[in-house]
Parts: C-alpha cells; structure tokens; sequence
C-alpha cells in the first residue's frame, strides 16, 4: 500500500516544540521539511553521532560528528510568537488568503 502524504502544520523556520522522544520539551526552529515522510529536522533536537570519513582533498576532517535525525511531524507543536506557548493550529481565509493561526490567542502565525 502507498503511503498518503498529509499536509503539515508546521513550515521551515517555525520555532517548535519536541512533544514525545527523547528530547521532549526542547525548543528549535525548524531546519527542513519532508512531506513525503511526514518529518521534520529540529536545531538542536534528536541528535545522533555519525561516522564522518576524512576526505582531505574537499578539507573534511574525518572522527564522530554529530547531527541532527529526523523526527515525525505529529511530536512537534508551534510555539505562538504572541503568547509563547505551544499551540494547535487552525486556519482561517483573511482578505482572501488562507493563514495559520494560534488556536489559543488567535493571533497569525503567517506574517
């Protein structure tokens, strides 16, 4: 069976909060979306140590590095700008477009 693919909540650049894992309660922005897979990466969230090969003619140092892991779109909620908590999303059409807005002080989150 084919995976449907969902529209998500959350853009890149949004300040998010992690909601279940191991990093449940930090705080970052939002580095890149994948629809697709329903994922999302968080600055600073679900970070893994990766292998990194030298490769002296491109000057990469090799050694552990550590990056940042995908996580699932559904553990992360906004953080509104206006009452700086997290929050659901709805949308509403204002002068004729569709915005998000904070479901708890109604205040848009598209600027």
């Amino acid at each position: 069976m084919a995976k449907e693919t969902v529209k998500l909540q959350v853009k890149t650049g949004d300040r998010v909060m992690v909601t279940a894992g191991k990093d449940k309660g930090k705080i970052g922005n939002i580095k890149k979306v994948v629809p697709s897979e329903n994922q999302v990466f968080v600055e600073g969230a679900n970070l893994v140590t990766k292998a990194q090969k030298a490769n002296p003619m491109a000057g990469v140092q090799g050694g552990l590095v550590k990056i940042e892991a995908a996580l699932d779109a559904s553990n992360v909620m906004v953080i509104c700008p206006k009452c700086e908590k997290p929050t659901r999303i709805k949308h509403t059409i204002v002068d004729g477009k569709k915005v998000r807005v904070c479901k708890k002080c109604g205040e848009q989150l598209d600027v």
